[in-house]
């Protein structure tokens, strides 16, 4: 972690964030509750409580068909393939075109459900644009997220920090997949790449994709079930591409958080980017106890390269480990930084690694060039809280 501090505080390392559901979930509100959008089991629950008065019969029986994998992702990939392939027969009373505008009643609540703003009083991703703002750098940051929402383009707008999308234009702005391939615009430009697509994004009608500016959502995508000719086409295809490519350039580091490696596709690219790159790193930093990151726990102990940080444990260079208190601080430094990433839990009892948890998984990154004031720690198994910045270095 001092090592880790060290690297992020600079500008010279290729860095990447790859930031899935948990990251946008573990923000609060401005009111100070949380989520500030659900995870996929309340969206899910979010979604089909609004759709039952309507297609309460569908969704049972495709719930049951998919079961125990019935999620809203899931649920919605099975619509859009029964649109698709039953024509004018019917399957649970609707026929084809019924299930077209199922699908589109489907994504017309996940529009609204995460179409949300950031607080005014700051936020994790506030922070992370901190991080990327405070230093100039001799690469660009490089943001892959499956979410759909607008948060980070938000984040990164308040400040008039400029990023690249992969769409360029004015009046219908397009994809451009030369420009996301070649990666040639200036570093200082953040690069958000948004894997299972987002807000705003549709059809012109021409079988491409563009992007409208509005709040609609109608052309996600989504993990386990995507179909070939979605993956295959732009921006999906070149999207993917670009993880790949990332990957497998020279000493570059991938950090995740609030990403469970649960997506086929998603986790495919890692492993060979790693496999065919030793140079290259991931950190994923997961929520849960390792126990239950069973995605993340078998590509850290495939893959040297890939370390996994959860609270109770971390599997490094392919070996898995609990965490243990050592009983001296190897300097004295130490206390302080340790008291950023270990912590005791809300509720009490042992302290536990926090940062897959992205409010201080973002607090460490914002604060790794700060100068902080720390309270001395009362004992080397009990670290300290930390007090708000003093001055910044």
């Amino acid at each position: 972690m001092t090592a880790l501090r060290t690297i992020i505080a600079g500008g010279r390392k290729r860095i990447g964030l790859l930031l899935g559901a948990g990251a946008s979930a573990g923000m609060k509100k401005a009111d100070g509750t949380y989520p500030l959008i659900p995870a996929v089991a309340g969206l899910t629950t979010l979604v089909l409580d609004v759709l039952e008065p309507e297609y309460g019969k569908q969704i049972a029986e495709l719930r049951k068909e998919l079961a125990p994998k019935d999620d809203i992702e899931t649920l919605l990939s099975r619509i859009r393939s029964l649109a698709k392939v039953i024509g004018p027969a019917t399957i649970h009373g609707l026929d084809g075109l019924g299930y077209a505008q199922f699908g589109e009643r489907v994504c017309e609540e996940i529009g609204k459900v995460v179409n949300v703003t950031l607080p005014e009083s700051g936020s994790a991703y506030s922070d992370i644009v901190t991080w990327i703002t405070g230093a100039a750098r001799d690469h660009p940051i490089e943001i892959f997220t499956t979410n759909y929402d607008l948060l980070l383009e938000e984040a990164l707008e308040r400040v008039r920090a400029p990023y690249f999308d992969g769409f360029t234009g004015g009046r219908e702005p397009f994809f451009d997949p030369v420009t996301v391939s070649n990666n040639d615009l200036p570093a200082r430009w953040t690069r958000l790449w948004k894997l299972h697509g987002s807000l705003g994004w549709c059809s012109n009608g021409k079988d491409e994709v563009i992007r409208s500016g509005k709040d609609s959502a109608r052309h996600l995508v989504f993990p386990e079930h995507l179909k070939y000719e979605q993956t295959q086409k732009a921006p999906y295809a070149a999207l993917l591409d670009r993880l790949r490519a990332f990957l497998a350039t020279p000493d570059t580091l991938l950090i995740s958080v609030g990403f469970s490696f649960a997506d086929a596709h998603i986790s495919a690219r890692v492993d060979e980017g790693l496999a065919g790159n030793p140079s290259a790193s991931v950190f994923a930093f997961q929520f849960q106890n390792i126990g239950n990151e069973a995605c993340a726990r078998e590509l850290g102990r495939r893959l040297p390269n890939f370390s996994v940080y959860a609270r109770d444990a971390a599997v490094v260079n392919g070996s898995e480990g609990v965490w243990r208190v050592p009983s001296e601080l190897p300097s004295k430094d130490w206390g302080p930084i340790r008291s950023s990433y270990w912590a005791e839990p809300q509720g009490g009892g042992q302290h536990e690694f926090t940062l897959g948890a992205i409010e201080p998984f973002a607090r460490f990154f914002s604060a790794s060039r700060s100068t902080q004031v720390f309270v001395t720690p009362v004992a080397s198994t009990a670290p300290a809280a930390v007090a708000p910045a003093a001055s910044v270095a």
